[in-house]
């Protein structure tokens, strides 16, 4: 009987000790995921941003996973899953429609993106302004205005201008994402695409033609909190980060203008 006790006391003991376990392996888990965040990015803005995740991560201890992709992309994925913290797209057009639909809670502008004409090393097609886009023989290759914010911004710059529909006739190619165009300028397969200056910062294949200002739609680059983060107050500090002095030089160090405060 005696023996029979004692097995059972130990049968307990180790169960209680189990279930601690569990417990604390639960616990961990939760406090280690609330160690994370989720930002979804345009994926031109994948270099400051990369650089900008690791600093955080350095000084707050909290691991940022980025999902890179155009800015209609990643709001159609965001708006699907309904799982995030951070949004920053390409311009304020996807943020406002972020919050049209409710899905924002804290907003800061980051930077400007500002679009050039990237021509490949040489220039072959002789490329000095916009409207030499519509020459016979010419090759462009432009964002997808369904998908990236360059896309939108350019048909939007043609259009002012009255060449859209003639710019469009040379179109070889359209891309998703931004990152999309730098390859294919930079490996010589169209002699023009219309592209935000910082992502040629330091391309040495491509060469950029200056838009005249007057003809410019020069962007802001938003970054904003998402309605549906479990970790709210977390994703306000990633995103005052982004927006402080140290976040706004990193961007500044990769070619883009800050926003001044």
């Amino acid at each position: 009987m005696f023996k029979s006790k004692k097995s059972i006391f130990y049968v307990m003991v180790i169960a209680f000790i189990s279930l601690l376990v569990i417990f604390a392996g639960t616990a961990y888990a939760k406090n280690d995921s609330e160690k994370s965040l989720l930002v979804y990015s345009g994926a031109g803005l994948r270099k400051p941003m990369n650089e900008i995740g690791k600093v955080f991560e350095e000084e707050f201890g909290v691991q940022i996973n980025y999902t890179y992709a155009g800015s209609a992309q990643n709001l159609s994925q965001l708006q699907l899953a309904s799982e995030g913290d951070v949004y920053i797209p390409g311009s304020r057009y996807y943020y406002e429609q972020a919050a049209e639909k409710g899905l924002t809670v804290y907003e800061k502008d980051v930077a400007y993106h500002i679009p050039v004409i990237a021509v490949p090393k040489g220039n072959p097609g002789n490329i000095k302004s916009l409207k030499d886009l519509t020459k016979d023989g010419i090759e462009v290759v432009l964002g997808d205005e369904k998908s990236a914010a360059i896309g939108k911004v350019c048909q939007k710059i043609l259009k002012n201008m009255n060449i859209a529909e003639d710019v469009n006739k040379n179109i070889v190619a359209k891309a998703a994402t931004v990152n999309e165009l730098v390859v294919y300028i930079a490996m010589n397969q169209a002699d023009a695409a219309i592209i935000w200056e910082d992502n040629v910062k330091g391309v040495e294949d491509i060469e950029i033609v200056r838009i005249a200002e007057e003809n410019n739609e020069i962007k802001t680059i938003p970054i904003c909190v998402l309605e549906f983060s479990e970790q709210e107050e977390l994703a306000i500090d990633f995103v005052d980060f982004v927006a402080s002095q140290k976040g706004k030089s990193i961007f500044e160090k990769h070619g883009f203008k800050p926003v001044e405060d």
